[in-house]
């Protein structure tokens, strides 16, 4: 059963209540996801989240921490743009300075190429602008079958570039020492935890414990921090000890039915205590999601499961 979304996209309620019981006065900051029926429904993350977006290919984990990453900067350039961008929900906010993006295998060039054709209007101009980018291929792509001219970074960063852009520091690594150089007072995208799971040589252990630091760490920050995760590329007792490992774990997924001549896309929330305790109980159930090039992601109703 669906229902229509609690707060129409760019049609703010007058009263700019959320559903929260908690006092806004008493409750800890929390950072927007600009994402704005998310945030009026759950008062967006608590600073310093580790924030696991996980799901099917294509299903809308990667759009989610585009457009976050959109929002909240189109915001930090004009604040006035607060209700277009991030809708009515109230703090107390923090808001990230920049926007930190930690790539294991891809380049700049790739992101910002995709970045282009997905997105229109001011998107990318205002990624491209605040963007704190990370190349992590020459750690990935060592000791592989990959030529190492495949994946160099260009010789004037690599010469005066720190340890985490250092081959010989290893991905993991190499993640943690990029994270810890961007990561406060931002938000951090790691684009992605899929890459380091199916990759040769780098035990899930150890990836599990960079994760339970990384979420110690990450409160220190005040920003957020959004892991990207594809469904199915580790077995499901790795899944869940990473599930275990982070503060929030959104799950993103193609649905489709006998009722409905098209698939669509869906977001649940799967872990949140500072989020699932507040949700009013209808609304308990999976947030039915759209993108496109002039908006990024959009929630257009809500489905009870």
């Amino acid at each position: 059963m669906a229902t229509d979304s609690p707060r129409p996209y760019l049609y703010p309620t007058q009263s700019g209540a959320t559903p929260s019981a908690a006092d806004p006065e008493e409750a800890p900051p929390r950072v927007p996801s600009g994402v704005p029926d998310f945030d009026y429904l759950t008062g967006g993350f608590p600073a310093g989240s580790v924030v696991l977006l996980f799901g099917e290919s294509g299903a809308g984990h990667q759009e989610f921490a585009l457009t976050s990453a959109a929002h909240l900067m189109l915001r930090f350039d004009d604040p006035r743009l607060h209700r277009f961008y991030l809708g009515n929900a109230k703090g107390p906010f923090l808001y990230p300075a920049s926007v930190s993006y930690l790539s294991t295998s891809r380049s700049e060039v790739q992101v910002m190429t995709e970045l282009r054709a997905a997105f229109a209007g001011v998107y990318p101009e205002v990624l491209r602008r605040h963007l704190v980018f990370r190349d992590l291929s020459p750690t990935y792509f060592a000791d592989t079958v990959v030529p190492s001219d495949w994946a160099s970074v260009r010789s004037p960063l690599l010469s005066g570039a720190p340890a985490s852009l250092r081959p010989d520091a290893g991905p993991v690594r190499a993640l943690a020492d990029a994270a810890e150089e961007t990561g406060p007072k931002n938000l951090v995208i790691v684009d992605s935890l899929t890459d380091l799971l199916v990759r040769d040589g780098i035990a899930a252990g150890d990836l599990l414990t960079l994760l339970k630091g990384l979420r110690r760490r990450a409160k220190e920050w005040n920003g957020i921090v959004y892991l990207l995760l594809s469904e199915g590329v580790a077995s499901g007792a790795v899944e869940q000890a990473v599930f275990d490992s982070v503060d929030v774990v959104l799950h993103f997924a193609w649905q489709s039915s006998p009722s409905r001549s098209h698939r669509q896309r869906t977001m649940l929330i799967r872990k949140s205590m500072p989020v699932l305790a507040h949700l009013p109980a209808e609304y308990l159930g999976r947030f039915v999601i759209r993108i496109n090039a002039l908006n990024g992601l959009v929630t257009t109703q809500y489905e009870r499961v």
